[in-house]
């Protein structure tokens, strides 16, 4: 049970006060209504003692009374009504409800933190009324007058007669048998003669006159004299006195306050609900003197009889009773009472009763204890058959089963026997001694909780539910008392019946309290007797009551996944609460059944939803032009919120096909979002020069979660922004949304003026309850006229903002009307709905909605980078949904003409690209930028270098193509080209290319068409390759500085061709050349195509590129002179290649490059044209662009010895580089539908250096095994790099120079000289010395068998100094003795670097340099 303001003994103690008549004379009465009270109203806030009561026993010993409490109350000689009895206690607890800042008990138990009152003052005026208003029974002397105050005023002329009148009068009520109301103690009653005297009026002596004649006729022990209205004027008295009869007179006589409140119900009441109710109360008409009703008949046992005029109603009108309830407290606290009474006239009051208990009732009932302890005594018989059935009945041992099941089966009947025989008392007996024993102190035995028990139940079996009611209430307190919650609940729980629902829902309420407030709290069990007692509120017309209980059960099934039981409960709660017009909290718990996750079908779900329309409706009509509220449904996923910046792109018209940009449609990726913001930072630093501004911002057209958000992004007047809003609908019925629109408020702003001046916000959530949204001048609104989500469906909604001034634009939310499908309301008409029957054709004709509207609150990504960052919880913001109106700016579309899908490895295509501006403003600075650069090009700037469309060259060729005469021979035509004319600038990163426009700019709505070649990577698959173009306006703007626009081509590619390339160095040194510069260059080139549709592949054409090198003949020409490859097919070429002429050798510091084609076809393909050399470029900038950082990552600050070292080996390595570039140009052709088809293109190898193979794609290097990082200190200094021995082997190129066939008559000379040239090339750019050592002899057995010996004649060795690439020729003779076959390549060649020390042996040929000397 709930805390009370009393303890278990008080609250006894007051429920069995000791009750005192009073008879008033007319007089008497009139001097009291000057106070506006009559005499028991007058006296009762001084009825509680504040002196202790000291009282003997028979037995002599005195027992100490502490607050004795005494009733005094006016004569009525009609018991009230049943029925009255029940409206009373009704109005009683229905006017007391929970203070507004009465602090909640919070009590944990578990994971619950509940928030309940701690007290019920509700229940306790119950229970003080109920134990007021409980009639006396013939069994009991409870509620039985003990004395009778006798009031007569002293300005009766005869007091003396009067106070004989007035006790006749109680004499003939008490003895007479017309009066069975009230009860009387004992016939010899106590009559306290009470002479009141208006002080006001004087006459002092004659009242004391008086009162001596009373003292001397009823002794100074039965009278008093109580003067009062010691005050006069009232209007001039500033005194302020105190009002104690405030809290006293809402407890008005019980017959004049229901006389006076059924009355005025009667009137108001619904006459199809209550005419029976109207009709029960027609003998209330027939009043008498004092006002108490005289129509109850009945027996005082049969208080609940079924039969009862008013029947079982709690409260036949709960609401209109309250009222008048309330209306008569209001009319109470207006009036002012004791205006005539003075502090001393309280005090003299107070003296009044303390005198009359201590000198007249209390020696009565000491008296009367003795003369009925005497009598006991003196009836032994009686004595002994009381106390042998009380051992029987009431004793500690328990009662036989058998006996328990017959009293209940013969209750109704044993009833009035045992009245009869006076054997009813057993019953009271054990009621009053379980009492007893528990205000006993130091009891040896505990409180005998069964004789309550018993006592109860044969209560309840004989009907007399009042008495079982009193017994329930006292032995859950005592049990409360007792920390025996368990015992408490149970008893309490026992006695709920339908017979009363007020009274079964006080006590579930109090059961309820009982199980919170155990040792182990029962959270559930108190939740659901919670639930019980709203519903038994709710059913005795107590809503305030029932709203607080299912309020408080709602804490413990919140959250926690009874949704079935959260349901009924909002429900509940939601109906009560706009019954009792608290419309705000009935849209709140509507709304909680709406946006949980419900189980309930869809039927009710439409009832739910149809109940919180009409409610919400409601709420909205009581402020038609306040702002909107917030809707519930449909949910709205504020985080996945979208926001997409301009216009929809155009989709392909025919061969067209548009830039593929950005759109709502297309998924978000993280990584692709980082490789266009890295292409957009590319072209921005190449406009700042390689740097970024500082408030450099990357567009960003579509904003979503996952965007970077923390910074305002720009938008463009004139230019739609589209908002994508993700509605949920969580029921299974569909939701028609109409009149869909955005909320927004804006802020104008001109940027071009310095400092903007503040101007007045604007917002369209003012007029939003119109359909036509407000502020279209300023930025229009795009309005949805209907949009339905079906059951459980998530869908997006786009909605459009058109802004038309510069400034601060802030989207707040979404504005639309709710409502049902017209399905949902032809179902609408049902059971349910408790509008339907009223509703049902405006709901039909005007289909029930509400315009409300939901915020878009997006959080921002928490913070995580600072330390106090990540020990709290901190959220950056997101201005997804605040995006800044800037200036107008240019806009750029993009259309592709036969861009193909599919490409051959290689291939070259020839496409257009159409660009057109659709803004009002020109742009400029137009460029692309893509991280394949070498997949496409816009060709020279040079018209000379860049082939007409269409060409007149044979199969409608790419290429710009020269036909060549069949009879030309396979030697290299050269061209000399540069790279910037191909926009080739080493300044400019590789993918930054500008698109040659006219003029460098585009007029508003001008377009230009400019041809494109591609060619297809050189790696098989499918090719995503992004292109960003970078436009800017040709007035600077403060906000936004570019533009940029975005596509992503889709290519898959398929095999061709492979090829592998090889340069070694060649020994032959042409006379012609006069130098050692040559090497060969050996392609194998491998179709690897194994499509079915490609039937050949034919080499026409190879040229070089290269600033110093070029391809001079093809040594190994075909039969069929260019080379036809079928599927696995492989070809093996082989080139002569040199260096360039001195008239060639100049482009090595002018940067040109020298183009050399080697025609294997009809025609030649001019490879230093585009788009030939386009590729070539880009593929070989895309190449060192890989290189050069592992090349540039050479430390410069190192001593001079390291430095000379590094140098050394820079020039070695120097000596092995070739820097030649392949270009293998090939026709293909392809059988598709029927028709031959003849694609074209080419393939790049670039040879690095000597005797390393190149491949015409990048080998996919295989994974490593992970192995374990050891770190280990080094104990000495790393050593510098130093050049290899085979490196330095190859510094020197040698070369013999010598006649094949040598005749000698060696008849006539025995000695045959031959002269032989050795031709030196220093392959280096460093000075080398060398050594020439002529000494060396094969000593082989082998060889001298074969070859025979001879000697060179002059100097042994021979010591000398190349300059860097010098060529040397040492002129040697050798000398032969017989005829034979001899090897020259004897010479050993040693040498070493200027700078150094150490010798290395050169490498030579291993082929033998033989000579043929034959005798004449």
């Amino acid at each position: 049970m709930a805390q009370c303001l009393q303890s278990v003994q008080e609250f006894i103690q007051d429920a069995f006060v000791p009750l005192v008549a009073v008879l008033c004379s007319e007089e008497a009465e009139k001097v009291t209504r000057k106070n506006e009270l009559n005499f028991e109203e007058l006296v009762r806030p001084f009825c509680r003692l504040t002196s202790e009561v000291h009282m003997r026993d028979p037995n002599n010993q005195i027992h100490v009374i502490k607050g004795l409490k005494i009733s005094i109350n006016n004569i009525v000689t009609q018991p009230p009504q049943p029925g009255a009895i029940r409206k009373r206690l009704n109005d009683v607890v229905s006017a007391c409800q929970p203070a507004d800042g009465l602090v909640a008990n919070v009590i944990t138990a578990g994971d619950y933190d509940l928030n309940i009152s701690a007290t019920t003052p509700w229940f306790e005026a119950y229970r003080e009324n109920f134990f007021q208003t409980t009639s006396a029974s013939d069994h009991e002397f409870l509620n039985h007058y003990l004395a009778c105050m006798l009031v007569v005023s002293s300005r009766e002329p005869e007091p003396i007669e009067q106070f004989l009148k007035l006790s006749q009068e109680q004499h003939r009520i008490q003895h007479s048998s017309d009066y069975s109301y009230p009860k009387w103690f004992i016939p010899n009653t106590l009559k306290y003669y009470v002479l009141l005297h208006d002080i006001s009026e004087g006459n002092e002596q004659r009242v004391d006159s008086v009162y001596e004649e009373m003292k001397q006729r009823y002794g100074s022990q039965g009278c008093y004299l109580l003067k009062i209205n010691s005050r006069t004027s009232v209007k001039g008295s500033e005194e302020q006195i105190p009002d104690p009869w405030s809290q006293y007179l809402h407890k008005h006589s019980l017959q004049n306050q229901d006389s006076y409140e059924d009355g005025i119900n009667a009137l108001i009441m619904n006459k199809n609900a209550e005419n029976s109710f109207i009709t029960s109360l027609d003998g209330l008409e027939h009043i008498v003197k004092d006002g108490v009703p005289n129509n109850f008949k009945s027996h005082p046992l049969q208080l609940d009889n079924v039969t009862d005029p008013v029947g079982h109603s709690d409260n036949p009108e709960p609401a209109k009773s309250t009222g008048s309830l309330q209306d008569v407290k209001k009319q109470n606290s207006v009036t002012a009472h004791g205006t005539c009474l003075t502090l001393n006239d309280h005090d003299r009051i107070r003296q009044f009763i303390q005198e009359f208990t201590f000198r007249g009732l209390v020696p009565h009932i000491e008296k009367t204890i003795r003369q009925l302890n005497d009598q006991l005594v003196s009836r032994k018989g009686l004595s002994r058959s009381l106390f042998t059935a009380t051992k029987k009945w009431f004793s500690g041992n328990k009662v036989p089963e058998k006996g328990v099941n017959e009293v209940k089966n013969t209750a109704g009947l044993l009833l009035y026997a045992l009245f009869t025989d006076q054997e009813l008392v057993y019953i009271l007996f054990a009621e009053m001694a379980a009492v007893s024993a528990f205000l006993q102190p130091g009891a040896p035995r505990s409180y005998p909780a069964h004789y309550m028990e018993n006592a109860i139940q044969i209560y309840k079996d004989c009907r007399c539910m009042v008495l079982a009611e009193r017994c329930t209430l006292l032995s859950a307190e005592i049990l409360k008392s007792q920390g025996k919650y368990s015992d408490a609940a149970a008893i309490l729980i026992r006695m709920t019946s339908e017979d009363s629902d007020l009274r079964s829902a006080l006590l579930l309420e109090q059961a309820a309290h009982c199980f919170i407030n155990m040792r182990n709290p029962m959270v559930r069990k108190f939740a659901f007797h919670m639930i019980l007692a709203g519903h038994r509120f709710s059913k005795a017309g107590q809503r305030k009551h029932a709203l607080r209980c299912y309020c408080q059960a709602m804490q413990v099934y919140k959250g926690k996944g009874w949704s079935l039981a959260e349901d009924h409960i909002n429900f509940t709660i939601g109906r009560q609460s706009f019954t009792l017009r608290q419309l705000d909290n009935a849209v709140s718990a509507f709304k909680h059944i709406l946006i949980n996750d419900s189980k309930q079908p869809a039927t009710q779900q439409g009832a739910f939803l149809r109940e919180y329309l009409y409610v919400y409706k409601s709420v909205s009509q009581l402020s038609p032009e306040g702002p909107l509220l917030q809707l519930p449904l449909p949910c709205i996923n504020s985080s996945a919120t979208r926001v997409f910046f301009g216009h929809y792109r155009r989709l392909a018209e025919g061969e067209k096909q548009a830039a593929t940009h950005v759109s709502l449609d297309q998924e978000y990726d993280a990584e692709s979002s980082q490789q266009w913001k890295e292409l957009e930072e590319q072209g921005v630093s190449v406009i700042y020069k390689g740097t970024l501004p500082p408030n450099f911002q990357t567009t960003q057209y579509c904003l979503n979660s996952q965007t970077d958000n923390s910074r305002y992004s720009l938008a463009v007047v004139e230019e739609p922004i589209t908002v994508e809003v993700i509605f949920k609908n969580p029921l299974k019925v569909p939701l028609l949304l109409t009149d869909l629109s955005l909320l927004w408020k804006f802020m104008p702003l001109d940027y071009r003026d310095f400092p903007n001046e503040e101007k007045e916000l604007i917002s369209n959530e003012k007029d939003s309850h119109a359909k036509v949204p407000f502020g279209n001048e300023i930025t229009g609104t795009e309005v949805i006229p209907e949009f339905v989500i079906n059951g459980e469906e998530i869908k997006p909604a786009r909605l459009k903002l058109f802004p038309h001034q510069t400034g601060e634009l802030h989207i707040l939310g979404v504005v639309y009307n709710l409502g049902t499908t017209t399905a949902n309301i032809s179902n609408a008409i049902d059971g349910t709905d408790p509008t339907a029957g009223t509703q049902a054709g405006k709901f039909m004709n005007n289909f029930l909605s509400v315009r409300g509207k939901q915020d878009l609150e997006i959080q921002g990504p928490r913070l995580n980078n600072t330390k106090e960052e990540k020990t709290s919880v901190r959220y950056g913001p997101d201005h997804r949904l605040d995006p800044i109106i800037t200036e107008p700016m240019p806009l750029l579309e993009v259309f592709f003409i036969n861009f193909p899908t599919g490409l051959l490895c290689g291939e070259i295509r020839k496409a257009y690209v159409e660009f057109m501006n659709v803004s009002k403003c020109p742009l400029t600075g137009l460029k692309v930028i893509s991280q394949h650069p070498d997949f496409f090009t816009f060709g020279s700037s040079t018209a000379s270098l860049t082939p007409q469309s269409p060409t007149a060259s044979e199969n409608c060729s790419a290429y710009k193509t020269v036909v060549t005469d069949s009879t030309s021979t396979c030697t290299a035509l050269t061209s000399l080209v540069s790279p910037m004319d191909f926009g080739v600038d080493s300044e400019n990163p590789p993918g930054v290319i500008d698109v040659p426009l006219p003029n460098s700019e585009l007029l508003p709505g001008a377009s230009v068409q400019l041809p494109l070649w591609l060619r297809g990577p050189d790696e098989e698959g499918v090719h995503e390759i992004n292109f960003l173009f970078y436009y800017e306006s040709t007035e600077k703007q403060s906000k936004m500085s570019h533009r940029v626009l975005r596509h992503t081509a889709v290519i898959c590619t398929s095999r061709s061709l492979s090829v592998r390339a090889t340069a070694c160095r060649s020994n032959a040194l042409e006379d012609e050349e006069g130098s050692a510069s040559n090497m060969l260059v050996f392609l194998d080139v491998e179709n690897t195509n194994t499509s079915e549709g490609v039937r050949e592949f034919h080499i026409v054409q190879v040229s070089s590129g290269s600033k110093c090198w070029k391809l001079q003949k093809c040594i190994s020409p075909l039969e069929d002179k260019d080379s036809k490859l079928t599927s696995r097919e492989r070809a093996k070429l082989c080139f002569k290649a040199s260096r360039c002429r001195n008239t060639e050798t100049t482009s090595c510091l002018s940067e040109k490059y020298v183009f050399a084609d080697l025609v294997l076809g009809n025609e030649q393909i001019i490879s230093a044209t585009t788009p030939c050399a386009d590729f070539f470029f880009q593929n070989a900038r895309m190449l060192k662009s890989k290189t050069s950082p592992l090349q540039a990552n050479v430390q410069t600050s190192q001593t001079p010895g390291k430095q000379s070292v590094r140098d050394s080996l820079t020039l070695v390595q120097q000596c092995h580089e070739v820097e030649l570039n392949i270009i293998v140009l090939w026709k293909a052709y392809v059988v598709e539908d029927n028709k031959q088809l003849i694609l074209e293109g080419q393939l790049h190898v670039t040879l690095h250096s000597i005797g390393k193979e190149a491949c015409s794609f990048l080998q996919k290097q295989e994974s490593q095994e992970m192995v374990v990082l050891k770190f280990i200190r080094p104990e000495h200094p790393p050593v510098p790099p130093v050049p290899s021995l085979d490196q330095l082997s190859h510094l020197i190129k040698t070369s013999l120079h010598y006649p094949e066939y040598f005749s000698h008559p060696f008849q006539e000379k025995s000695l045959c000289l031959v002269p032989v040239d050795l031709v030196l090339s220093n392959c280096s750019q460093a000075d080398v010395d060398v050594i020439i050592d002529l000494r060396h002899k094969s000593t082989s057995p082998e060889a001298l068998e074969v070859l025979g010996s001879f000697t060179w004649l002059g100097k042994t060795q021979h010591k000398l100094q190349m300059k860097g690439q010098e060529v040397y020729r040492l002129h040697l003779k050798a000398c032969f003795i017989h005829a034979g076959v001899y090897n020259l390549g004897t010479p050993r060649i040693f040498a070493k670097l200027s700078n150094q020390v150490t010798l290395y042996e050169t490498k030579q040929n291993s082929v033998p340099a033989l000579i043929i000397i034959s005798n004449i």
